[in-house]
């Protein structure tokens, strides 16, 4: 005699989640929480700038065939609504940073056209592993409302990689402390480290605003050069969803240093140094370390 399944247990129990995150960070946590359970897709990849992304039909069609979609929210996506709607799928929408308390920025970050600085929530929220903590229990919670019979293993997941964030972060906190305090100042492209500067109190001096859309003037470029000289800042940092020249011409007329690349938006691709946000935290914390010298 055969033996039937439960009533209501899935048939294709076996089959993985097809899962949508935005950007490649946000990819990352997703497949931390989900394991091998869900197929994950991103719609900005490794090194590329989600900012001034322009969505792709093949970015609907995988909406549509997603069963669970993982945003950033804050902003950071300001092209997502319409392709949500363009690619009517029927799947969850899960935002990362709810519950986050967002910090405020400046410049419009979500890829519209407002002149000007125009303040709004900083998007980068990630920058902080307190934050990260929140996006990890908002994504285990959607997919264990999507996947009920794997919420165990999601949660398991969840705890065990928590546990990875307290050591990155103590790892964080150290390499900070061992940084002169007269030299925890740092200048990148665009200003993306809001949350790491409230968290952890290393000082991100940026031309551009929250958005790699706006445009750094020659008078806020000259402005930064001058704050260079005057407090003796160390290091000027590429961003690898940036384009190098803006850094290169204030590092050459203000004498500072070029400290490397920093991934402030996006990982690496394969092969390089941040494949994954731990990797990516670990790696910018080397490189700004290495700039700005030990006690």
């Amino acid at each position: 005699m055969l033996a039937l399944a439960p009533v209501g247990t899935p048939a294709v129990a076996a089959e993985p989640l097809k899962a949508v995150a935005t950007f490649s960070i946000l990819g990352d946590l997703v497949k931390q929480v989900a394991g091998d359970h869900a197929e994950i897709s991103t719609l900005v990849g490794p090194d590329a700038d989600a900012h001034g992304y322009n969505p792709a039909p093949a970015d609907a069609r995988k909406l549509a065939a997603s069963d669970i979609v993982v945003v950033n929210g804050l902003g950071f996506e300001g092209w997502l609504d319409r392709l949500i709607k363009a690619s009517g799928t029927k799947a969850p929408v899960i935002v990362a940073s709810k519950g986050v308390k967002p910090i405020e920025g400046d410049d419009d970050h979500g890829g519209g056209g407002h002149a000007g600085h125009a303040h709004h929530d900083d998007p980068h929220a990630w920058q902080s592993i307190a934050n990260v903590r929140i996006y990890i229990a908002n994504i285990r919670d959607g997919l264990s409302k999507v996947d009920p019979g794997r919420a165990a293993e999601y949660a398991a997941n969840t705890k065990a990689y928590l546990a990875t964030l307290d050591g990155l972060e103590a790892d964080i906190r150290n390499a900070i402390a061992a940084i002169p305090p007269d030299h925890r100042r740092i200048i990148t492209t665009h200003d993306a480290f809001g949350y790491f500067t409230a968290a952890y109190g290393l000082d991100f001096i940026a031309p551009q605003g929250v958005s790699t859309d706006s445009e750094a003037s020659p008078k806020d470029v000259a402005r930064i050069i001058r704050q260079i000289r005057r407090d003796k800042i160390p290091a000027v940092f590429l961003e690898n969803v940036a384009d190098p020249r803006l850094m290169q011409q204030i590092a050459r007329e203000s004498g500072a240093a070029l400290g490397g690349k920093v991934y402030s938006d996006a990982l690496s691709g394969p092969g390089g140094l941040a494949t994954t946000y731990v990797a990516m935290m670990r790696s910018n914390i080397a490189a700004f370390s290495a700039a700005l010298g030990k006690k």
